[in-house]
């Protein structure tokens, strides 16, 4: 019998959670640590986290994938060892954006493009999808609590903040290990790699 009226409303609404349920739960049992997708905040550009504009109910998946699929293999090795260090302190891991598509990127950049008036705003916050260390699955944007903690314990890891704008954003530096992590460039845009 199929379900008709509010019941079938309720199974309907009820599908994505269990989906996203699901998902979540595979990525951490997958990564043995508490590393994974946050299951209710969206897989979001710097520049939506920053203007408070993450819509309520978005998904949190690029293309249907968790975000930490993908990931540089060395990266996700840093953020476990780090993950399990900072469940120590009760903090938990949560990856808002990880690896991203071409397109997906690209979405991203044109939204910032029409929200600040210009690519070379944009850039600020969202680089193309060519240059991005988010498609080439070498950079994450981590909640507050995971990024709070490796700005006081990261470099022991490896994972450092690159952009003073962008508290969230974190790649690996395996030389920060013992040197501590380089300076950070204010934005994406002084930075030489994103650079034409």
């Amino acid at each position: 019998m199929i379900p008709s009226g509010p019941a079938r409303t309720a199974a309907r609404l009820a599908r994505p959670a269990l989906v996203a349920a699901l998902v979540v739960l595979g990525v951490t049992l997958a990564s043995g640590v508490v590393v994974h997708q946050a299951a209710t905040s969206p897989a979001v550009s710097a520049y939506e986290e920053a203007e408070g504009a993450v819509p309520d109910g978005a998904t949190v998946f690029d293309d249907g994938v968790p975000a930490v699929a993908g990931l540089d293999a060395d990266l996700l090795r840093a953020l476990r060892r780090a993950a399990a260090a900072a469940a120590g302190d009760g903090v938990e891991f949560v990856v808002n954006s990880g690896r991203r598509s071409p397109a997906y990127q690209e979405r991203l950049r044109l939204e910032a493009v029409a929200r600040y008036g210009s690519a070379r705003e944009a850039a600020r916050w969202v680089a193309s999808p060519d240059r991005s260390l988010h498609v080439s699955g070498d950079a994450v944007d981590l909640g507050a609590a995971a990024a709070g903690w490796l700005s006081a314990h990261g470099a022991a890891y490896g994972l450092c903040q690159i952009y003073r704008n962008e508290p969230w954003h974190y790649e690996l530096r395996p030389k920060a290990v013992g040197r501590g992590c380089p300076r950070m460039y204010a934005d994406p845009t002084r930075d030489p790699r994103l650079r034409r």
